[in-house]
C-alpha cells in the first residue's frame, strides 16, 4: 500500500477550446506519446460533427460524454465463499473516465475510413442515445439493475 495519497496531476487546458476536459480525452486518444497526431484526430472529428449536426460540435461532444457517463456499476465481493456482484455508486472521477475509455474504444471498433470519422460517428450516434457506448452505458445500468438485491452486502 501506498504510504500517502498520490497527488492529482493539473492539467493545462487545450489551446483550441480552453478545456480541461478536451486535454483528458485527447490524453486518452494518445498512442505512443503522439499528442499532436491525437489532437488532430480530436480537432478533425470536432469538425465532422458539427458538418454532420450543423451544431457546434464542442457541445454535441459534451452531450455525449453525458449520454455516456455510468451512475452506478457492479464490483465483485466474495462473501462466505460465493461471488456477488454488488452495485455502488460511481466517484465523479472515474464517471468521466469510464466515459471518455468507453467513446475510444467503441470508436476505434467502427467501420470508417479515417479514426477522425469513426470517433465523429460514434459521438454523434452517443449524442442521439444510439450507437455502441450508449450500449454499453445501458448495460451496465441493467447488471447494476439486477444485482439491487445484493446491495446490503455494499462495502
Amino acid at each position: 500500500m501506498r504510504k500517502s495519497k498520490a497527488k492529482k496531476r493539473i492539467l493545462l487546458p487545450d489551446p483550441k477550446f480552453k478545456d480541461t476536459l478536451v486535454t483528458r480525452f485527447v490524453n486518452s486518444l494518445m498512442y505512443d506519446g503522439k499528442k499532436s497526431t491525437a489532437s488532430k484526430v480530436f480537432y478533425d472529428a470536432i469538425e465532422i460533427v458539427s458538418k454532420k449536426t450543423s451544431e457546434d460540435g464542442i457541445e454535441v461532444w459534451k452531450k455525449c460524454l453525458v449520454n455516456v457517463t455510468p451512475q452506478v456499476e457492479v464490483r465483485s465481493r466474495r462473501v462466505g465463499g460465493a461471488t456477488f456482484q454488488i452495485p455502488s455508486e460511481i466517484r465523479a472521477e472515474r464517471k468521466t473516465a469510464m466515459a471518455i475509455r468507453w467513446l475510444i474504444l467503441y470508436s476505434r471498433k467502427r467501420n470508417e475510413k479515417s479514426m477522425a470519422a469513426k470517433l465523429a460517428g460514434e459521438i454523434v450516434s452517443a449524442a442521439k442515445e444510439e450507437g455502441a457506448t450508449f450500449k454499453k452505458k445501458e448495460d451496465v445500468h441493467k447488471m447494476a439493475e439486477a444485482n439491487k438485491a445484493f446491495s446490503h452486502f455494499r462495502f
